[in-house]
């Protein structure tokens, strides 16, 4: 008994009946493919349009032979249908395509030359349910349809698999036709013996006879692609989980990795393959009954920008929660609260504070036909250890609404973008890095210094061209990283030497004029602030286990959702005042900076080009995010070309930011 289980490769749900399930020994088959038939004919919304009609007279005319259905209009329409869909997915699935094959046939009659409805007709599901964490799933949802969100953190290649097999015995020529595969990752097993009949006149056919006829097959094509959960998810010190997922037909190239996406499918079980020497699949490992689980996806919601983007996060906030933040945005002075409310526990650093704030709120993206110009601003802190940068790292990843932390010594090229890996086929599949995870939200990398230089250079187009370009072992894709960056370095010298100069750090240019910020951080010695500092880390230890915010500050989690509704809802843009003022100071700043050059006769590490006015105007559209207000003002310049000139021009002033 074992050894007939150990051959199948997959053990989906019991088959669809029971006494009292519709469709099953119980029921009737017949009367629940006609009940789904109805659906797709009947069912009407509120204004009176039948959308199934239309959707799959749509979809024959542009032969693109699927149709999306909701759940919960199946809902609405019959509840018991919805129920079995819900408890028995794999046959009443494959029922409920039966029926739109059928819909689509009588809808669409006469056709020209009596062409037949394409036999893979695809019907996908999407349901407006609560979903569940991949880490909730258990042995109970196994054959169940479950709704799952995550980010795709790997994609294999794109493969065929059979849905009809013909098969020939090579010695007598019997041909077997038509055998149907099932749907998902599960086989089949050649027969051992010949089924002709035998005759007297030939000698019988030895084992395992039978071969495949290519050409009288029907073949899908098909796509892995591993999901886990979303790294704003994953509870502290956790490992993250995730899950395959199988996806055919018009599913396939729909995701790619770094994607945010929520899917609707059926939980399954295959056995459990050890990959051997050479690539070769060992016996199951671990016992007989040892079964690996995957979700045959039957319909994917790919979030298109990201979360924290203009309208993706905005159903997530309950109307409560809408009006908490617009009484939060009309404080008379909430950008100064949000100052304060970054990393309390940190005495001092009011001015990096404020940039790293504007960091978390971004500015706005504008999306060009020539291109798009990115709104996330980027942040560099230089300086000596001890002065915790790595603490505001932490603070910002843990308030970001999708935050990744990693650090430079541990970091590769491939690492932080994108690598092409070999999948459990032998075939090639892409597998997203730190900057594709966190695309819509935040990477902090610390000890960015200790990164090796070309490692450094692999984020140059992330950082500034937002994407991320592949040409490996044959997959050529583009990948998104629209993130901020958040990055903290110590001197080559490990403390901070002022007599030292442009030798204190290590970095070309090119990767430093893509930083819209840059701070160098010293310890500064003097016994008045070094007081007043001992004192307050004393009250911080003292009082760390009932401290709550203060009546000037907001606690994380608010901030967290306070900075994922802004992002949500605003993407401001600069009146007629602070444009002409940002013009002006431009202009001004480009004249002082030439003066400088030839007064000192040496070039500058970042001289002032058309980046560092973005720069500016991400800066001044995240002061106005902070808000929500829909126009950045003349007094938002003020205080980004403020916040500009104590970072990064005070940096390259003082000689510090020539590079190596």
């Amino acid at each position: 008994m074992a050894t007939g289980l150990d051959d199948l490769g997959v053990f989906c749900s019991d088959p669809l009946g029971g006494p009292n399930v519709p469709g099953g020994p119980g029921g009737d088959y017949t009367q629940m493919k006609t009940r789904f038939r109805e659906f797709l004919r009947e069912y009407r919304t509120t204004d009176g349009s039948f959308i199934y009609r239309e959707e799959i007279k749509r979809a024959i005319d542009t032969y693109t032979n699927f149709i999306v259905v909701n759940l919960g209009h199946m809902t609405g329409f019959d509840s018991s249908l919805a129920e079995t869909m819900a408890k028995r997915p794999t046959q009443a699935f494959e029922m409920l395509e039966e029926a739109a094959k059928i819909v689509a046939d009588e809808l669409t009659r006469p056709r020209q030359d009596n062409e037949p409805i394409d036999d893979d007709f695809q019907v996908q599901l999407i349901s407006g349910s609560n979903s569940r964490s991949i880490r909730e799933l258990s042995a109970l949802d196994v054959g169940k349809l479950v709704k799952i969100p995550g980010i795709a953190i790997s994609s294999s290649t794109v493969k065929a698999k059979a849905s009809i097999l013909s098969l020939r015995c090579r010695s007598c020529q019997h041909t077997k036709s038509n055998i149907r595969i099932k749907p998902g990752l599960e086989g089949y097993v050649l027969p051992r013996k010949c089924e002709a009949e035998s005759s007297a006149s030939r000698d019988p056919c030895p084992l395992d006879p039978y071969i495949l006829v290519p050409e009288l097959c029907k073949c899908r094509d098909f796509q892995n692609i591993k999901m886990q959960e979303s790294p704003d998810s994953i509870p502290t010190a956790e490992m993250p989980r995730h899950v395959g997922l199988y996806m055919e037909r018009e599913l396939v190239d729909q995701v790619v990795p770094g994607n945010r996406i929520e899917i609707t499918g059926i939980y399954q079980i295959r056995r459990q393959q050890v990959q051997g020497p050479r690539g070769r699949d060992k016996k199951t490992a671990g016992g007989v009954g040892i079964r690996q689980s995957y979700i045959r996806v039957l319909g994917v919601e790919v979030e298109s920008d990201g979360p924290g983007r203009a309208g993706n996060d905005r159903n997530r906030f309950t109307e409560e929660e809408e009006e908490t933040m617009r009484e939060l945005a009309c404080k008379p002075r909430i950008y100064d609260i949000i100052a304060k409310s970054i990393a309390p526990s940190i005495y001092g650093c009011e001015d990096i504070k404020r940039s790293v704030a504007c960091l978390l709120f971004g500015g706005s993206r504008k999306v060009l036909p020539d291109g798009n110009r990115r709104g996330d601003i980027n942040v560099l802190m230089l300086g000596d250890p001890g002065t915790a940068k790595s603490q505001l790292l932490k603070f910002a990843e843990r308030c970001a609404p999708v935050g990744v932390y990693t650090s430079g010594k541990g970091s590769s090229a491939a690492g932080l973008t994108a690598a092409v890996v070999r999948d459990q086929h032998r075939g090639f599949a892409l597998e997203a890095g730190a900057m594709v995870l966190a695309d819509g939200g935040l990477v902090c990398i610390d000890e960015f210094d200790k990164m090796r230089p070309e490692d450094r250079v692999a984020i140059h187009e992330a950082m500034e061209q937002q994407t991320i370009s592949i040409a490996k072992a044959g997959l050529v894709t583009t990948l998104n990283t629209r993130c901020s960056v958040l990055a903290a370095a110590n001197s080559v010298f490990g403390r901070w030497d002022d007599t030292k100069g442009e030798d204190n750090i290590d970095f070309l240019p090119t990767i430093l004029s893509r930083f819209d910020m840059i701070y160098v951080v010293k310890d500064i010695h003097d016994a008045t602030r070094d007081a007043t500092l001992a004192k307050y880390v004393m009250n911080v230890h003292t009082g760390a286990a009932n401290r709550e915010a203060g009546a000037n500050e907001i606690d994380m989690q608010t901030l967290k959702k306070y900075i994922q509704y802004c992002r949500s809802t605003c993407g401001p843009r600069l009146n007629g005042e602070a444009t002409k003022k940002l013009q002006n100071q431009y202009v001004l700043m480009r004249q002082t900076m030439t003066e400088g050059e030839r007064a000192t006769g040496k070039k500058g590490a970042i001289p002032m080009t058309v980046r560092q006015l973005e720069a500016l105007i991400r800066i001044s559209e995240s002061l106005a995010k902070m808000r929500l207000s829909p126009f950045a003002t003349g007094a938002d310049v003020d205080e980004a070309l403020r916040l500009f000139r104590t970072s990064t021009m005070a940096s390259a002033s003082a000689g510090a930011l020539s590079g190596g």
